[in-house]
């Protein structure tokens, strides 16, 4: 399993970056995992929008979606790909998307994505990819974590999220887990998202392999955050990073 990193930035990004956005590959078939600002972008220097299998999105919030909608314009007005592409997503997200188009946009959105609407704990299957699904805790909203499996390796990622044992859950001896640490220590540690230190003793308790820290708020030095994570984590720690590949499982 291959994991690609679109976007990093935590709520918005910094200069050349792009919010949360990650492309997952195996035999063949692509996932795009969260389509947050600019990550359309970034996805076509890696593949051709026509390659694309399947969407993943965690939650409503525009720096984890809002890229769907030039997907959608090119995918269907510009021909570059099949309609009725897979996109997964949790429930009401599809009707809460189609508010900001026309109703003729709506139906012609309906024709380029096939919408399945996912309850927290759900698992389903996405090519040659096992999903588990996890409720996360960030704002009240429905927010999915995932779990993709395939081959016997695990990745785990949280979307975003303030601390919750369902983070070990799903991350219970995943090859990777790829946490949101949006704060440091001394911030206002506001309980809807995570710090590199919680990520970090998260993913002690999981038992997962490789850290991959993400959605680090913009202005925070992100050594900083790898080095308090690095306090509570004893495995190898990487700061997901704008066009890094990572090998899951090796």
């Amino acid at each position: 399993m291959e994991l690609i990193v679109l976007g990093s930035s935590g709520t918005w990004p910094v200069p050349g970056a792009a919010t949360s956005g990650y492309l997952v590959r195996h035999d063949g078939f692509t996932v795009w995992v969260d389509a947050g600002t600019g990550t359309l972008a970034n996805l076509q220097r890696h593949i051709q929008l026509s390659e694309l299998d399947a969407i993943l999105i965690s939650h409503e919030h525009p720096d984890h979606m809002v890229d769907l909608y030039p997907c959608f314009y090119a995918r269907h007005y510009g021909k570059l790909g099949d309609p009725h592409l897979p996109v997964y997503a949790p429930s009401g997200f599809p009707a809460r998307a189609e508010e900001l188009v026309s109703e003729d946009s709506r139906r012609v959105m309906r024709d380029a994505f096939d919408w399945h609407e996912v309850s927290p704990g759900e698992r389903f299957e996405v090519g040659p990819f096992r999903v588990r699904t996890e409720p996360m805790s960030h704002l009240g909203l429905v927010a999915l974590g995932f779990r993709l499996e395939t081959d016997g390796t695990a990745l785990a990622y949280t979307g975003d999220t303030g601390p919750t044992s369902k983070v070990e859950d799903l991350g219970r001896d995943a090859d990777v887990l790829l946490s949101e640490a949006t704060w440091q220590d001394g911030d206002d540690l506001l309980p809807f998202h995570l710090s590199a230190r919680q990520a970090a003793v998260q993913a002690r308790e999981a038992g997962a392999g490789l850290l991959i820290l993400t959605h680090i708020w913009p202005t925070s030095d992100r050594e900083i955050s790898r080095a308090q994570a690095a306090e509570e984590f004893s495995g190898p720690i990487e700061l997901a990073t704008e066009g890094e590949r990572h090998e899951v499982g090796t």
